[in-house]
């Protein structure tokens, strides 16, 4: 893979990385990086862990917290004052006293988690202070699969975004924006009102991807979908061409788009990957994996695309005592399917055997050297609880919760209020049935279709103390993320 960043850009990183591990000396801390494409549960997966944690839910797969070595778990002010902090307090009354499910994360956030914890050995408790940091950084996947255009030219990107938007499952969302860019002359004057035009058809067709019935998920530049700040600004103004010429020249369309695209990667990919993903220790990149198969073997391909895109940019592998002294390696990643809750739990094998083939690709392209990468099926709050009912004579396993208002299960819409039971079917044997058939272009739809669901009305004990929120696996995410450090 071409290098994604610059002499330059290695020197900053290097100075950063000294000044955070002089600072570990005094106060010992894991930078943990969340992320994942839209609506795969960013937001409610660091609301859980904080809440379990700081609340003392029941994590028996956490084994620092289960024998009971962590005295206390509170938070303290973050180390980065220009990141905005994670607003946990809010995200937690949304879901705790309205029952909704908090906003999606929209740019960079960050919280810092501190664990007061005794060692399990005696030599650990004689060097360790007991204390531990866990700056957990909250950022939107769709950012990070912009990367991979830190390797790509002008013209490589305009040539690979045409090739996907003919792809039969784009053709049709896409048709406005390659009718407007193939009437582009690449040499014509530059002019700044096609290219705001240009731009806006090629942002809808982005948008239009993202929706349920896409639920595509390779959807760079990701800025385009989450301008933040830099909405309307000359350096997110471009869009790919379908004609180009060999050499743009000066003051063509092209050369404005080329500038423009420079630009983009200067001010606002190199950037985020300097001061935000090369500080990263440990990583995990939560997917929705149910929207994908509710759309089809177009999604699932795409969604396997995107994780290869986004595993092959994380600075994998472990350094040594002086290697991590200039350079922070991400030695261990947990790519993890969310929502497992829409599932009955007979199936979570099968869910997490679909992860580890949506990975096989990235892992086999890119350069582990040392670090661990682990699939888990899990759900950071459990929406749901399970049950049988008999249809016909047959036990069926079923999943019961109050579905979210809109939602419908054959001709029932449901009102947000009702609680229902579901079948939701089962998820296939072999993970190789929700993908296309290469050979015959076309592959059976899985016969299963997911609802979502509001979360859970938390128990309250007799002396009238809210329970933890529940959840699957997350104590198996902690554990692998953190057990170690806590050793």
């Amino acid at each position: 893979m071409p290098a994604l960043t610059s002499l330059a850009d290695e020197t900053r990183i290097a100075f950063d990385t000294v000044s955070d591990r002089a600072s570990s000396l005094w106060s010992p801390a894991v930078r943990l990086g969340v992320t994942g494409l839209s609506r795969a549960g960013k937001t409610v997966f660091i609301s859980a862990l904080v809440h379990n944690l700081v609340h003392g839910g029941r994590l028996p797969m956490f084994e620092s917290q289960a024998s009971g070595r962590i005295a206390k778990a509170y938070l303290e002010h973050q180390p980065d004052d220009a990141v905005p902090r994670f607003q946990y307090e809010e995200h937690i009354a949304d879901l705790v006293d309205e029952r909704v499910w908090p906003a999606s994360t929209r740019a960079i956030s960050e919280l810092r988690l501190t664990l007061e914890y005794e060692s399990a050995s005696a030599w650990g408790r004689l060097l360790s202070r007991g204390r531990l940091s866990i700056d957990i950084v909250d950022y939107p996947g769709e950012w990070l699969l912009d990367l991979p255009l830190l390797g790509k030219s002008y013209d490589v990107f305009s040539r690979e975004a045409v090739e996907l938007a003919e792809s039969p499952v784009r053709d049709d969302i896409s048709r406005e924006w390659r009718e407007l860019s193939s009437r582009i002359d690449p040499d014509a004057e530059a002019d700044e009102v096609l290219a705001q035009r240009l731009f806006a058809a090629f942002a809808t067709y982005l948008k239009a991807c993202k929706q349920d019935g896409r639920a595509l998920s390779t959807l760079p530049p990701g800025r385009f979908l989450m301008p933040g700040d830099l909405e309307g600004s000359p350096a997110l103004t471009f869009a790919p061409l379908s004609r180009l010429s060999k050499r743009s020249k000066p003051g063509s369309m092209q050369a404005m788009m080329e500038r423009r695209y420079e630009a983009y990667k200067t001010h606002v990919i190199k950037p985020f990957f300097r001061e935000h993903v090369a500080r990263l220790d440990r990583q995990i990149v939560l997917i929705d994996a149910m929207q994908a198969i509710n759309a089809g073997a177009a999604a699932v391909e795409d969604l396997e695309r995107a994780l290869t895109e986004i595993l092959v940019c994380f600075r994998p592998g472990r350094g040594n005592f002086l290697t991590d002294l200039i350079a922070r390696r991400i030695d261990r990643i947990l790519v993890a399917a969310t929502k497992a809750d829409h599932i009955h739990h007979e199936s979570h094998d099968r869910m997490q055997a679909i992860v580890r083939r949506l990975t096989e690709r990235a892992t086999s392209r890119a350069d582990f050297s040392g670090a661990t990468v682990e699939a888990l099926a899990m759900a950071a709050i459990r929406a749901t609880r399970e049950g049988t009912v008999s249809h016909e004579g047959h036990k069926l396993p079923v999943i019961m919760g109050t579905p979210l208002a809109g939602e419908t299960i054959g001709d029932e819409t449901f009102d947000g209020q009702t609680e229902t039971a579901v079948f939701p079917g089962d998820l296939p044997e072999s993970p190789a049935a929700l993908f296309r058939q290469k050979s015959s272009g076309s592959g059976a739809e899985p016969s299963i279709r997911f609802v979502r669901f509001r979360p859970p009305k938390l128990e309250r004990t007799a002396e009238g103390v809210t329970l933890s929120l529940p959840h699957i696996r997350l104590d198996r995410a902690l554990q692998f993320l953190l057990g170690d450090k806590l050793a």
